[in-house]
């Protein structure tokens, strides 16, 4: 990455750049599955199965049922039937709730080292309706100048449309906005395709992007002083 670029905004992706499940995915749903009677499921088995059915999504849309979906077949094989409909409902009542995430200990000290820069801040991620209230019940949704969410405008990354949609909230440039995410495909290259620098944050050093960072505390390294 051209280290001497003109920026304005940094944008962050959310699941996986600002915020994390806690313990795991697998230790929440067999949480709350324990409560309606399923028999005891291991949470690392869950998370496994959870991580397959996610990698080998498709279309996903991020509606209800569709996390109905993800649910049930996180649980396949694993349990006498799927979660109930009540079973799943408490389920995604808890991801709205703040106690199963984790912020990043790096997420603080990086958007107080961008304020002092003073460029602008933004998230753009594919959410469902739960994101906004979540992001204010973690104290994190009033340090950003934009919140850009796909369940809001309907269209998901990596489309060009959804940054497009954050330059125009950010008024500044596509080309002045450093896009920051987990994913090589939804955030490094959706953004590019947008006009915008993409930065995969490889949290856990899998090389899939000559230009990564493990932290966000190495995100300015990437930009001039």
């Amino acid at each position: 990455m051209n280290r001497h670029l003109d920026i304005r905004a940094v944008s962050f992706d959310v699941g996986g750049t600002l915020i994390e499940p806690w313990p795991s995915v697998g230790h929440i749903y067999a949480s709350v599955a324990a409560q309606f009677g399923i028999p005891p499921v291991e949470p690392e088995d869950l998370n496994r199965q959870f991580g397959s059915a996610w990698k080998a999504r498709r279309d996903f849309d991020y509606s209800r049922e569709a996390w109905r979906e993800l649910v049930n077949a996180s649980f396949a094989g694993l349990s006498p039937e799927v979660p109930s409909r009540e079973c799943f409902d408490a389920m995604y009542d808890a991801f709205a709730r703040p106690e199963p995430w984790r912020i990043f200990d790096d997420v603080w000290p990086t958007l107080a080292a961008v304020r002092e820069r003073g460029w602008k801040l933004a998230i753009v991620s594919n959410w469902d309706e739960r994101l906004r209230p979540l992001l204010q019940k973690l104290e994190l949704i009033g340090h950003f100048d934009a919140v850009v969410v796909s369940h809001d405008v309907g269209v998901t990354k990596p489309s060009p449309a959804i940054f497009q949609r954050v330059a125009a909230d950010l008024e500044v440039p596509a080309e002045t906005i450093l896009h920051i995410g987990d994913s090589a495909m939804e955030d490094c290259h959706g953004a590019r395709s947008a006009g915008l620098h993409g930065l995969l944050l490889d949290r856990k050093g899998r090389g899939t992007e000559p230009d990564a960072v493990r932290s966000l505390a190495a995100v300015l390294d990437f930009v001039a002083r």
